[in-house]
């Protein structure tokens, strides 16, 4: 009698990845309370480590499930869609956290921070300098992932190449220049709440900028091996769907933080 069940869903295999993520999430928080109190962090490190490696090894996984063995359907690809949408949705009230922190105390600052905004001390970035070239930098970097997006819907595979080549080179240009910006700034988080949601909102950002970089570079080496067709490449859209989450939420950064901030 054959067990075989004919349905759309994908019912995974048993696989050792979760176990060792959670590992290493164990490893890498236990390793950050050692570098706090003992200013060692190896353990940390370790954590990140196995954290790391879980992930290659897991999205190499599902890579291999949705493009060789064909497990990903269109009732699976929905589900998958559905799931994007709603890591974006959580993603968003993440960071209106922090805008809601910025807005609260500058709307209405305390006679502690000396009634004013900045703070009495803390002398912000001038918003038309680097700040400005990010602006436009990660504006440019939507125009090259959507170029990427079109060519792939076309079948153009040298465009979608380019495309992504160009994005994934712009992520990096910001990163490094939000690396220099920080290296030169005249305050840090623990200066006032101005320095604390300052660092807390555009270093979050930088870390979801760096990630997104990551996914679309993922994306480059999938579309190098011929991974993704005109009509099979969710992989590739979640990326997208990410960076322009990360672009939108920079303008907002930009216009309120660094902008009417300061």
């Amino acid at each position: 009698m054959s067990t075989h069940s004919n349905h759309p869903f994908h019912l995974v295999n048993y696989s050792p990845w979760p176990l060792t993520g959670a590992i290493g999430a164990f490893v890498t928080v236990s390793g950050l309370i050692m570098w706090f109190h003992q200013f060692n962090n190896n353990l940390f490190l370790l954590g990140n480590l196995i954290v790391i490696l879980t992930m290659i090894q897991w999205w190499r996984d599902v890579t291999r499930e949705g493009t060789f063995q064909g497990h990903h359907t269109l009732i699976v690809t929905l589900g998958l869609r559905w799931g994007m949408i709603l890591f974006i949705i959580s993603e968003v009230f993440f960071f209106i956290s922090f805008f809601w922190a910025f807005f609260h105390s500058s709307l209405s600052p305390t006679i502690e921070l000396g009634s004013m905004w900045p703070p009495n001390g803390i002398y912000p970035f001038n918003p038309l300098q680097i700040p400005l070239l990010n602006t436009a930098i990660l504006l440019t970097s939507g125009i090259t992932v959507t170029w990427a997006h079109h060519s792939l819907m076309e079948s153009n595979y040298s465009q979608t190449v380019q495309g992504l080549f160009f994005t994934v080179i712009l992520g990096m240009y910001f990163t490094i220049l939000q690396a220099y910006e920080y290296m030169e700034a005249s305050f840090t988080i623990a200066d006032a709440v101005y320095g604390s949601t300052f660092f807390m909102a555009t270093g979050f950002h930088g870390i979801h900028v760096i990630i997104g970089t990551t996914f679309l570079l993922v994306c480059l080496i999938r579309q190098i091996n011929y991974h993704f067709s005109s009509n099979h490449h969710f992989g590739f859209e979640a990326a997208a769907w990410y960076w322009h989450f990360v672009d939108v939420v920079w303008l907002f950064l930009y216009i309120s933080i660094y902008w009417w901030g300061s």
